[in-house]
């Protein structure tokens, strides 16, 4: 039985997570005003919950709109990742919200685009940068993430007046565990055949549910939509044809400008049932453990994210395979932003990968821009029409 918030209609749902972005602003000015502090990130290796736990805003800066690329060319190489470009543009043009309410603004050393972006940024915002290891086989490997969890904890404890207590800790672990177990939730409704939504549409919650800041809320809404979905379903409604061929995504973040893709991938007759990637299940496939010393938790955790810039990177092949299993997978394309290395330098790794498991796969090099989007058609539709 559905709650009185769940009268809306799906397509309504749908568009309140591209709307809570859009609504950043308002939205971010109005916390600001009740006195919260804001912490922004970029990367899913930063440990949320300790911010949490110190009662400030996390929120994601990755920009991904062309927007403010030509701004930031001035100080930046034109060959740079769009990404990093994109998020530093906005970033000294003002026209990030989120970017201009974080008191603190917390980078990692995933690659060393980011790392020298962090310089410039750092003399315009107060920038705290967490030392990541390039491998997660070795003991040094944890002992560095935890010191750096650490590092952090009292870097925010400072920054914030906020003392962090292991038992605000494990709250905050419980909290995040919620939202990504409901998110989870989310793309595997599409575990059905055919799935139940779109991949543009799974898309727009697990990418616009980072805007949603009361956890509250966040968490009902998130519950009324995968409701709303299966009773849709049960109902004998198909929003996706029995014949769309069944697409896994895999590579670079998604959001914003690359969701040409996936439009793409959906008007040439497939449909993306599951993005491996940093949108998608590569956050919210685990747990992190709500026994034992928390600050552990969280290291082995984040630790254990099967990021590109890993060394070796078993953990995302891994998930590829159990993925690929699950979700009853026809093809894997992978979209690689223009100047992203490391994830250019493993599609071969990827490409060998899925050869024993006989899955077709397409490696797609794009940015934030239109002017490929012809060409991005021509090799989808190519793609899809040979499965």
């Amino acid at each position: 039985m559905t709650s009185d918030r769940a009268v809306r209609e799906l397509p309504e749902i749908f568009e309140s997570f591209t709307d809570a972005r859009r609504q950043g602003f308002i939205t971010m000015k109005s916390l600001k005003e009740q006195g919260y502090g804001v912490a922004g990130t970029f990367c899913s290796y930063v440990p949320v919950e300790l911010f949490i736990a110190a009662g400030i805003i996390p929120v994601g800066l990755c920009s991904t709109s062309e927007e403010t690329i030509t701004e930031a060319e001035k100080t930046l190489p034109r060959n740079l990742c769009p990404l990093i470009k994109a998020s530093y543009g906005f970033a000294v043009t003002d026209k990030c919200p989120y970017m201009y309410f974080s008191d603190l603004v917390v980078g990692e050393t995933t690659c060393d685009g980011k790392i020298k972006m962090y310089e410039l940024l750092g003399k315009i915002k107060d920038v705290y940068v967490m030392e990541l290891p390039r491998t997660q086989r070795k003991d040094s490997s944890k002992a560095l993430w935890l010191g750096e969890i650490r590092a952090l904890q009292k870097k925010v404890e400072e920054k914030f007046q906020a003392v962090i207590t292991e038992e605000k800790l494990r709250a905050a672990i419980r909290e995040r565990n919620r939202e990504r177990a409901l998110l989870k939730a989310v793309y595997e409704l599409s575990l059905a055949a055919p799935p139940p939504v779109t991949g543009l549409q799974q898309l727009q919650i697990l990418y616009g549910a980072q805007f949603k800041f009361n956890h509250g809320e966040k968490v009902r809404e998130l519950e009324e939509t995968i409701c709303r979905v299966k009773e849709e379903y049960a109902e004998g409604k198909r929003p996706v044809s029995e014949k769309a061929k069944r697409i896994m995504i895999t590579g670079c973040p998604m959001g914003g400008a690359t969701e040409k893709v996936v439009r793409i991938i959906e008007e040439s007759g497939g449909v993306v049932v599951v993005y491996e990637n940093c949108t998608g299940a590569k956050q919210y496939d685990r747990q992190v453990s709500e026994s034992g010393d928390p600050w552990e938790a969280l290291c082995d955790y984040y630790l254990a994210i099967g990021c590109s810039v890993m060394s070796p990177n078993p953990n995302r092949f891994e998930l590829l395979g159990r993925l690929c299993t699950r979700f009853a997978a026809d093809g894997v394309i992978e979209m690689v932003l223009q100047s992203c290395h490391t994830y250019a330098v493993e599609t071969q790794a990827v490409r060998e990968f899925l050869k024993p498991r006989n899955l077709p796969f397409l490696s797609l090099e794009t940015d934030y821009s239109p002017g490929d989007t012809a060409q991005l058609k021509t090799r989808i539709a190519a793609f899809i029409e040979m499965l």
